[in-house]
């Protein structure tokens, strides 16, 4: 399997019903908001716990560093 770093990667989120988690940077707080939007334009900015993941048999995902999941291996960020 591929894996690649999507720290500074932008896209649309296609989706109904998904939460948008926004934290207050001042005392640690947080709001989440429920997404109706259909096809929102995000950007990973600066999140190096999110990882593409390319299996070989079935559809790229999108989920946490394989560090955190406890995945051996290391990015490929030559993946496109």
């Amino acid at each position: 399997m591929k894996i690649k770093n999507a720290a500074g990667v932008s896209g649309t989120l296609i989706c109904d019903g998904t939460i948008f988690r926004v934290y207050d940077k001042s005392d640690g707080g947080f709001t989440d908001y429920n997404v109706r939007h259909s096809d929102l334009e995000i950007t990973i900015d600066a999140d190096y716990e999110a990882a593409f993941y390319y299996p070989e048999n079935g559809e790229p995902y999108l989920d946490h560093a394989p560090m955190t999941l406890g995945i051996i291996g290391e990015y490929d960020d030559t993946v496109e």
